[in-house]
């Protein structure tokens, strides 16, 4: 695993709880999770995770 697809792994999982801890409690810039989880799977498949 190289550290492109490393990163993508950490924004993946990050933006996911995050998302997860928006559900339940409301907090200013949540939205930014979907993001993240976008961006994590993106660096993901470019670091060559979807072989």
């Amino acid at each position: 695993m190289n550290h492109v697809q490393a990163a993508g792994v950490v924004l993946t999982v990050a933006g996911l709880s995050g998302y997860v801890i928006g559900v339940t409690t409301p907090y200013p810039g949540r939205g930014f999770s979907v993001a993240g989880v976008m961006v994590g799977l993106t660096l993901f498949a470019v670091g060559g995770g979807f072989k």
